[in-house]
């Protein structure tokens, strides 16, 4: 009598699970997407996700453009006191250690800006470019060429290609 219990009980488990298993067969046909659907939302997906990685770079390019912006208005407004710093290095004084002192701060200060990513534009020697310089006087001397400065007034600085402040030059010829 046991045995046979037993085995109706196994009769009516394999019927409940192939019952159920064909229920989530056909649950799985319903739930199975047609192929032009599942391209449309593969293709949607890819376009989405391109115009995400456009997006990462924009703002990407957007917050190093205003990092740059942001410091170049920064250091513009600090040149005046290099400026000066080095107006003081060149004056003549007695007290070596002051004079030890103030080249230290002038050379701690170029350190630092050129840290930032902040170059000194050359200009002595070098063929005038309006992109750099800015001409306020001109001489003639047969020993340099032409459009070549001759005299630094003011130095210019500039971060990568941008400017901060254009070199005030003298132009040969």
């Amino acid at each position: 009598m046991v045995d046979e219990k037993n085995h109706e009980e196994e009769i009516e488990n394999e019927v409940i699970d192939k019952e159920s298993e064909e229920s989530n067969r056909e649950n799985r046909q319903k739930e199975m997407v047609p192929k032009q659907d599942y391209e449309e939302l593969e293709d949607r997906f890819k376009r989405i996700l391109a115009e995400f990685e456009n997006f990462k770079k924009r703002n990407g390019k957007e917050r190093d453009g205003l990092y740059n912006s942001i410091l170049s208005d920064v250091v513009e407004m600090i040149l005046p006191v290099l400026d000066n710093l080095e107006n003081a290095v060149k004056v003549e004084t007695q007290d070596n250690e002051y004079k030890k002192g103030i080249e230290l701060v002038l050379k701690q200060f170029q350190e630092v800006l050129a840290s930032k990513g902040v170059e000194e534009i050359k200009a002595v020697g070098e063929t005038f470019n309006p992109e750099f310089h800015e001409a306020v006087s001109s001489i003639q001397d047969e020993n340099l060429g032409e459009k070549e400065i001759a005299q630094e007034y003011r130095k210019g600085y500039k971060i990568g290609s941008r400017v901060i402040r254009h070199s005030m030059v003298v132009v040969a010829n």
